[in-house]
This record gives C-alpha cells, sequence and structure tokens, in this order.
C-alpha cells in the first residue's frame, strides 16, 4: 500500500516537472475567465442599453416635434413633470381646468389639526403694481418683447384676496424647533433644496405642485397676492428662514425670510416668472401657537429695483429667455388685530359670548407684551441674510467709507458694481 503511494506522488511530481497543472488548476483558470469575460460585458450591456434608451427617447422626441411642433411639445413638456412623454390623470388636469372652468377645491396636506373654537385671525393685502417704466429694457418690440409676453404683468393690478381669516393655529408653522428657542436663533422654516451642484429648477412650468407640511401656510398666504405662487424658487437660495427676535414666558417675536416666485401668464401664452427680492416681515405669537399677537409680511421697497422678471418667448429655454428687472412700490399682508376666539365659555363650559355673522364683534382687552430678552430688528435681519448668503458674514461698506477703513486697516478695496442687489433675489 505505502509503495503504491509513493507511486502516486513520484507521477504526480512528475507530471509537474514534465509542465502539466492538475485539472483542478485548469478549471479554476476557466472560472477566473469567464468571471472576467462577465464583469467586462456587464458595463458594454448597460452602455448598449442606455444607448437603446436614448435612442428610443429621442426618436420619441422628433416624432413629438412633428406631430405637435416645437411649441405644441413646449407646452406638453411643460405639463408633462416626471418626463415620461405621456400625461397622466393628475398631469392633464390643469389642461382640463382651463378648459372647463372648473377648479376643483384643492386638498392640500396638513400638518395641524385646526381646532373649530380656537382663534382666527385676519389679513389684509395690499398691493400697488409693478411700475412699468422701472422696466429698463422691455418695451414692445424689443428684446423678445410681445403684448403676450406682459399681459400677466400688465393685468396683475391688485391682490387675488383682499382679506381671509386663518386659524391661529396654522401658524405653528413659524414655531422654532426644540434646539432653537433662543433669542437669536435661526432655523429653517421651509430648506433649500438647491445648490450649485443640483442646478436649478425649469421654467417650462405653470402651475405649482401642491404644498405639503409646513409650505401649506406659505402657499395660503402667498396665494393671496396671486394664485399661481411656486414656495420654492428656480434658484437657490429657495425656502424660507426664522429667527427669535424676542421671547418671554409665553410669546416669541419672531423675524422671517422668504424667497419665493409667482409665475404670472397661462397657457397659452409663455411663461413669466416674476420673482420679489424678497419676502420679509414678523409675526408675534404664543408659544402653543393659540394666539396671534401681530403678523406681517412684505416686500421690501427701499430699493429702486426690488423684482427680478423672466420670461420666455419661444420654445427653446436656452436661447428664448429674456430677462429684466424692475419696482414693485407695495405688496403686504397685514393682519387688522390679534387672534380672537369666536366664543367665550365660563369655567364650566358653558357659552357666555358668540361672535356670528350678523352681531357684534366680541369686546376683547390685550395685556402689553413685555419682553424679558430680545435684539434689534436689524440683528434679527442680518442673522437672516447670513443664514441665506454665508459671504454676508464679511463687513461691506458704502463707498465713501469703505477707504477709510482700508486706510486705517492697512488692506486693499475690493469694489463691486451692480445691476441690483448681491443679497437678493432681485439680481
Amino acid at each position: 500500500m505505502a509503495a503504491d503511494v509513493d507511486k502516486k506522488e513520484d507521477d504526480s511530481k512528475h507530471s509537474q516537472q514534465n509542465g502539466h497543472q492538475s485539472p483542478s488548476y485548469g478549471s479554476w483558470i476557466c472560472r477566473g475567465i469567464w468571471t472576467l469575460l462577465i464583469v467586462g460585458a456587464v458595463p458594454l450591456l448597460a452602455f448598449w442599453i442606455k444607448y437603446y434608451q436614448d435612442a428610443q427617447l429621442l426618436k420619441r422626441h422628433e416624432e413629438s416635434v412633428r406631430t405637435l411642433g416645437a411649441e405644441g411639445l413646449f407646452l406638453f413638456s411643460s405639463l408633462d413633470t416626471d418626463h415620461d412623454l405621456y400625461l397622466s390623470p393628475e398631469e392633464f388636469k390643469p389642461i382640463a381646468e382651463k378648459l372647463t372652468g372648473i377648479t376643483p377645491p384643492v386638498d392640500f396636506e396638513e400638518e395641524v389639526t385646526h381646532d373649530p373654537n380656537g382663534e382666527t385671525l385676519t389679513l389684509e393685502a395690499k398691493m400697488q403694481p409693478l411700475r412699468l417704466d422701472s422696466m429698463t429694457k422691455s418695451k414692445d418690440g424689443f428684446l423678445g418683447v410681445s403684448h403676450s409676453s406682459l399681459s400677466g404683468l400688465r393685468s396683475w393690478k391688485s391682490p387675488a384676496v383682499p382679506s381671509s381669516s386663518f386659524s391661529a393655529s396654522q401658524f405653528r408653522a413659524f414655531l422654532p424647533p426644540k434646539n432653537k428657542v433662543a433669542v437669536g436663533d435661526t432655523w429653517w422654516v421651509i430648506p433649500s433644496e438647491l445648490n450649485i451642484f443640483t442646478g436649478y429648477l425649469p421654467n417650462n412650468r405653470y402651475h405649482p405642485p401642491s404644498p405639503k407640511g409646513k409650505e401649506v401656510l406659505i402657499h395660503s398666504l402667498l396665494s393671496m397676492f396671486h394664485p399661481r405662487p411656486f414656495i420654492k424658487s428656480r434658484f437657490a437660495p429657495q425656502g424660507a428662514v426664522a429667527c427669535i427676535r424676542a421671547s418671554n414666558d409665553f410669546y416669541f417675536d419672531i423675524v422671517f425670510r422668504i424667497h419665493a416666485e409667482f409665475q404670472l401668464n397661462d397657457v397659452p401664452d409663455f411663461p413669466f416668472w416674476f420673482t420679489p427680492g424678497k419676502f420679509t416681515g414678523n409675526i408675534v405669537l404664543s408659544k402653543d401657537a393659540s394666539h396671534v399677537r401681530h403678523f406681517h409680511l412684505y416686500v421690501p421697497n427701499d430699493r429702486s429695483l426690488n423684482v427680478d422678471m423672466e420670461w420666455l418667448y419661444g420654445a427653446s429655454e436656452s436661447s428664448n429667455m429674456e430677462v429684466d428687472i424692475g419696482y414693485l412700490p407695495q405688496l403686504e399682508l397685514q393682519s387688522t388685530g390679534p387672534s380672537t376666539p369666536s366664543i367665550i365659555m365660563d369655567e364650566e363650559g358653558n357659552i357666555i359670548d358668540s361672535r356670528d355673522g350678523g352681531g357684534e364683534p366680541i369686546q376683547f382687552v390685550f395685556e402689553d407684551i413685555h419682553w424679558t430678552s430680545e435684539m434689534s430688528r436689524q440683528e434679527a435681519t442680518r442673522r437672516l441674510e447670513v443664514t441665506f448668503y454665508p459671504f454676508q458674514k464679511v463687513s461691506y461698506l458704502p463707498f465713501s467709507e469703505a477707504f477709510d477703513r482700508a486706510a486705517a486697516e492697512n488692506k486693499l478695496v475690493h469694489s463691486i458694481l451692480l445691476w441690483g442687489a448681491l443679497d437678493d433675489q432681485s439680481c
């Protein structure tokens, strides 16, 4: 038996010395080759699938252009939000509403359950339309301007909803998160989703997406001005930021800033984007959002140009876009007074007074608010600016003061000349 084993070992050594490999070694080589082929084939297969999909998409695009024409395809694309070249019933709804004139009630997603017996706040909207003579470039027949291009702008002369009532609890959207309750703290009410890497949102849109969560209140407020507000602007920074200006045991005074825009045109006209430099204001509300003492939202008018306007005059976004800026004298919402309850109950839950449509309003006397901690409105506004634009951490000085500071600190002067403003959306 031992002799047989020795003989097999000698035969194996002899085989290896003559350059022959064992069968298991050969099968390992075969498996390795097949693995390499499979690994190499995967990206090649993915390339051909992508090539085929792109070719099919191009073919469908060419067929669409032949069928609809360039402008028809543009309108189709503005409705085709998922870019699958098919219109779902939801995507076709704006056209159906346009053709029938019937707009069903919108069921927005709310994050606040309203108390039917809670307090209500009445807001009034005021507006002075854009001064057309402040548009420095745009006249009829010049620079892609036609009567239809500016039709939405020219017809927007007053608020869509002059007065509206809101539940005080809706303004809970402005309350700070639990870790941001100190004076001077800032937070994102509506976070920005755009940056230099994500680019910007498309221009060929007419109807804003349905708002969700805290966007619902902002959408409702801005809808008092115009029926088509876009809460998330096309360009960064988008969203809304708030800062606690003052606080005591029961109330916050919160300063806020919102970057949003309006779509003034509707089909068949090409889109016209109206982008105020910013919306800002403040709200004084109880920490449980059951009572709103004061609310004010407005577009600042202290600069000679405070609105950016961009519109298309053809189906191509890249080559048929025109831009101008102008001056908007007034666009603001103001509370008519503190929020008030519709009924007053005694300690046993019995109604002792109520407010109805035909009776006299309930008379209330509100106590003065004394702040235990506060900062200036100017400082709170600066913190909002730094949150939106980090470059605002640097001190910017008027031209006449810059050279004195430079001489005192032995530094150079960096001068910036702008047509518009660098720290808002009007430029």
